[in-house]
């Protein structure tokens, strides 16, 4: 799949609506529309790669600050003190659907493994 296709993508470029929590030039945030806890946050990186295998197709500063936002996007939502999980689903059989990478900033509950 290209850019011109990618769900997340049309997001990014705000051909779809969504609701941002964070942006900068190089990252998205959004609410996942099926969020699993009161807090469930997509955190993307602006330039289309579609899984880990693609990772180093991103520079580095921005491989590196999709955790930072994570964090901050955990703090700005009140996450931190009880805790979060950050997760990347990689590939059909961990259960990723869209093939932008993106990580899952998830809390506001008590979470386990999947």
């Amino acid at each position: 799949m290209d850019e011109k296709d990618c769900i997340f993508c049309k997001i990014v470029r705000k051909e779809m609506d969504s609701k941002v929590v964070y942006e900068d030039d190089e990252v998205f945030a959004f609410e996942d529309i099926n969020g699993r806890a009161p807090v469930h946050v997509l955190v993307v990186p602006r330039q289309h790669v579609a899984n880990l295998e693609e990772i180093g197709e991103l520079p580095d500063a921005v491989a590196k600050h999709l955790f930072e936002v994570a964090s901050t996007v955990a703090e700005q939502l009140g996450v931190t003190e009880g805790g979060y999980a950050v997760r990347i689903n990689n590939g059909r059989d961990a259960g990723q659907e869209v093939f932008h990478l993106h990580l899952h900033v998830i809390g506001g509950k008590k979470l386990g493994m999947p």
